[in-house]
């Protein structure tokens, strides 16, 4: 089904809980995989979509990265305490370019411990890395365990492209999911994210994207 490839998402820092309410009235609607909200927003979602088989998204260590593992861990305990089934975390980005690998495999694995059966998407923003730190980010992140890698935050500089899709694609193959994230508005590109290797797509533009596939 096309809409499960879907998170639907509000993640901007002015969000209102009425924003949060009618983006769960829309997942129920359309049947997204998940909403992908801010941690303060989890018990308000899970209330929501009681009854559903929609996810309950949230993310961990954003947008920088570059907080402590040990406060990326509390940020995941409480999340999964209120009700999250799907973390999004960022891994350290400067850690990562240090070539610090022992520091990113740690800080999955241990977020991954943590999520037992939950999934754990490792965001590794795209738009700051090279193509060989890009692959040794996926790398890492299938070797401690993850269960996605996802391409942006969506509040740097830039977000998915297609060329970033089959890439991680390739060097995760079809064990773990690739999310695309960042900048996906239209139908179009939605469609070339999935056609380059994405198994999820995160956008805002969610409803807009679904009621252009039923026009078709």
């Amino acid at each position: 089904m096309f809409s499960k490839y879907f998170d639907h998402t509000i993640l901007k820092a002015d969000a209102t809980e009425k924003e949060i309410l009618n983006l769960c009235e829309e997942a129920k609607k359309y049947n997204f995989a998940s909403v992908c909200i801010n941690p303060c927003y989890i018990k308000t979602c899970v209330e929501k979509l009681k009854g559903t088989d929609i996810d309950i998204c949230t993310v961990v260590g954003f947008p920088l990265g570059s907080m402590t593992t040990e406060a990326k861990l509390f940020e995941t305990e409480q999340a999964l305490k209120d009700g999250a089934t799907e973390i999004d975390m960022v891994i350290n980005i400067g850690k990562l370019k240090d070539k610090n690998y022992d520091y990113i495999n740690n800080e999955i694995s241990s977020l991954k411990k943590v999520c037992g059966d939950k999934v754990l998407k490792v965001i590794i923003e795209t738009c700051l890395l090279t193509d060989d730190e890009k692959i040794k980010a996926c790398e890492l992140s299938k070797e401690a365990g993850a269960d996605f890698v996802k391409t942006s935050t969506g509040m740097s500089k830039g977000g998915a492209t297609k060329e970033d899709i089959a890439l991680m694609r390739k060097v995760v193959g079809e064990k773990l999911g690739v999310k695309a994230s960042g900048g996906i508005k239209d139908l179009d590109t939605a469609n070339s994210m999935i056609e380059a290797g994405a198994s999820r797509i995160g956008c805002s533009a969610t409803v807009s994207i679904i009621e252009s596939n039923i026009k078709i």
